[in-house]
């Protein structure tokens, strides 16, 4: 699939970003938790609970101290999420002083 993005003017490249950035979160969420069912899948070929190997709960919430889900995403690297929680971090603080709204920044 051949994009021509010298023809495309900066609110198409933009909203084009926020759909790759969308693309690229979701599929992480998709494979992270592929590897979840074969790790289950693999230590029950032995009998056992993944669980029961970790010492850990798995999913969603396991344990104490467990991570709240990411609600902002960093334009420029997806890979830098943060929860809304703590200490804003520079992506963020860079963000909203170059004139984006913390609700540009949602995922």
């Amino acid at each position: 699939m051949a994009v021509k993005l010298e023809k495309m003017n900066r609110s198409e490249l933009e909203a084009l970003r926020s759909d790759v950035d969308k693309a690229i979160v979701d599929l992480r969420k998709k494979e992270k938790q592929d590897a979840l069912s074969a790790a289950q899948k693999a230590a029950a070929e032995f009998g056992f609970s993944l669980e029961e190997l970790t010492g850990k709960r798995a999913g969603k919430g396991a344990g104490k101290g467990s991570k709240s889900e990411a609600k902002y995403l960093n334009p420029e690297n997806p890979t830098q999420t943060w929860t809304g929680k703590g200490r804003q971090p520079n992506w963020f603080k860079a963000a909203v002083s170059g004139g984006k709204s913390a609700d540009d920044l949602l995922i």
